[in-house]
């Protein structure tokens, strides 16, 4: 079953990666500061990977409110950490073309290793697991 989850979430994660990103150089290239670029990327990917995960990844039709909250809740922090880590690196590797992708994926695989462990084992968790 982790494996089976593990493999569809990077699926959905790369398509979610590809989306933020797309989303992050466009803002860019209109101008829009580094920061919410990279928010609103984040945002738009996070949408995205609610709906694809939830019912996907970890099978779960129903949830209602309350996991859509509890994954709410999770996105925002991993949003935080994610933008600050983006910044951080451009803070300290420089301004260059190269260092904002550099940036990008650092923060990126960081906020993608925080949601896969939170959803599996907070927001879509299984009462009893067959990998327990």
């Amino acid at each position: 079953m982790l494996t089976r989850q593990l493999q569809r979430f990077l699926i959905v994660g790369f398509t979610t990666v590809a989306i933020d990103f797309v989303v992050y150089q466009l803002l860019l290239q209109l101008d829009t500061p580094t920061a919410p670029a990279k928010g609103l990327g984040f945002i738009a990917g996070t949408i995205f990977a609610y709906f694809t995960n939830k019912l996907w990844t970890f099978n779960r039709a129903k949830g209602g409110n309350t996991v859509f909250a509890i994954f709410i809740g999770l996105y925002l922090t991993t949003l935080i950490i994610n933008v600050g880590v983006n910044s951080g690196v451009i803070a300290v590797l420089g301004e260059d073309g190269l260092f904002f992708s550099l940036a990008f994926l650092i923060a990126t695989g960081t906020s993608a290793t925080l949601n896969f462990l939170g959803m599996r084992m907070i927001v879509f968790k299984s009462e009893q697991r067959a990998d327990s």
